[in-house]
């Protein structure tokens, strides 16, 4: 019995990717955004090997070379080099490693931390549900990037501190969304016939509910990975994100400010990594939400 349930898994998973692919086929702007995204993760994934086994240094991307600072395009630099000499194609894209650090990490805690909040206040309800419903409101109401600068300076300058400010500033947003549907799912019958036979409250919260709501959860989660880029860029042009001679693209634009007359390439081609990037992630976004809402769905199996 085991075994056929895990069967159909593996056949609902091959039957979503053919939908996934085919809804893909004819998407010229879809198909770009995710070779986008996706060579984005490969090139995140490639330097962090890189680094990490010492077949190349930190120099690669920090050596300073002054006697090329604020080169033009060209065929040795096509992306050109910054005030120090660095070639910025080089630097866009070891600063990949942040962006894609930052989405997995950030994000992560956001729907850990806030679908778990949303989950017990709608599976439980009553005054727990009140008084979590009443803290998120708040949250919300608070402008995030207030939240998120007084989490830096309490915690200091740093990718680590980012991170978490980026995680918890996001959190409300899940925790909202799973409470609402949390609060719809457990009325349904398969909840009930499992309160029937005897399963736990974490059985069914994890087993049986959290499935069912994890269509909306992965479409946010989406947005917010975009977000979460937005963020960090912001924060370490502010100075208090990732700290030199570490390349993340917020850092690489304001670093280029004061030279905008002379060099704008400096700052034009960090910028357009992080549009082309959040741009992207969006763009996947909302044809996953397309996919996963049964009207277009139907739209589909009839075309």
């Amino acid at each position: 019995m085991k075994s056929w349930t895990y069967l159909k898994g593996l056949a609902r998973i091959a039957y979503t990717n053919m939908r996934f692919l085919k809804a893909l086929s004819g998407d010229v702007t879809t198909l770009i955004a995710l070779s986008i995204v996706l060579g984005t993760f490969f090139a995140a994934f490639i330097t962090t090997v890189l680094l990490y086994t010492e077949v190349v240094s930190e120099s690669l991307y920090a050596g300073i070379s002054l006697a090329n600072r604020l080169q033009p395009p060209s065929l040795k630099h096509p992306l050109g080099t910054d005030h120090l000499g660095r070639d910025l194609l080089v630097r866009i894209i070891f600063g990949a490693r942040i962006a894609i650090l930052v989405i997995l990490t950030s994000v992560t805690i956001a729907v850990v931390l806030g679908t778990t909040i949303g989950l017990l206040a709608g599976y439980i309800g009553g005054y727990v549900d009140l008084i979590v419903s009443r803290i998120v409101d708040a949250l919300m109401s608070f402008p995030a990037v207030l939240l998120a600068l007084a989490i830096v300076t309490v915690l200091g300058p740093g990718l680590e501190s980012v991170i978490i400010a980026i995680g918890i500033a996001e959190a409300p947003i899940f925790a909202r969304l799973s409470r609402g549907l949390v609060a719809v799912e457990k009325e349904n019958l398969y909840v009930e016939a499992a309160k029937a036979i005897g399963a736990s409250h974490i059985r069914i919260l994890v087993k049986h509910i959290l499935p069912n709501i994890a269509g909306p959860l992965l479409v946010q989660a989406t947005f917010t990975s975009s977000s979460a880029i937005l963020w960090e860029a912001a924060l370490s042009f502010l100075g208090l994100g990732v700290q030199p001679p570490t390349p993340s693209w917020g850092l690489m634009m304001a670093e280029a400010r004061a030279y905008m007359r002379v060099a704008p390439h400096a700052i034009v081609f960090p910028g357009l990594a992080i549009f082309l990037l959040v741009f992207s992630i969006n763009t996947l976004g909302e044809k996953l939400r397309d996919l996963l809402d049964p009207r277009y769905r139907a739209l589909m199996s009839k075309s």
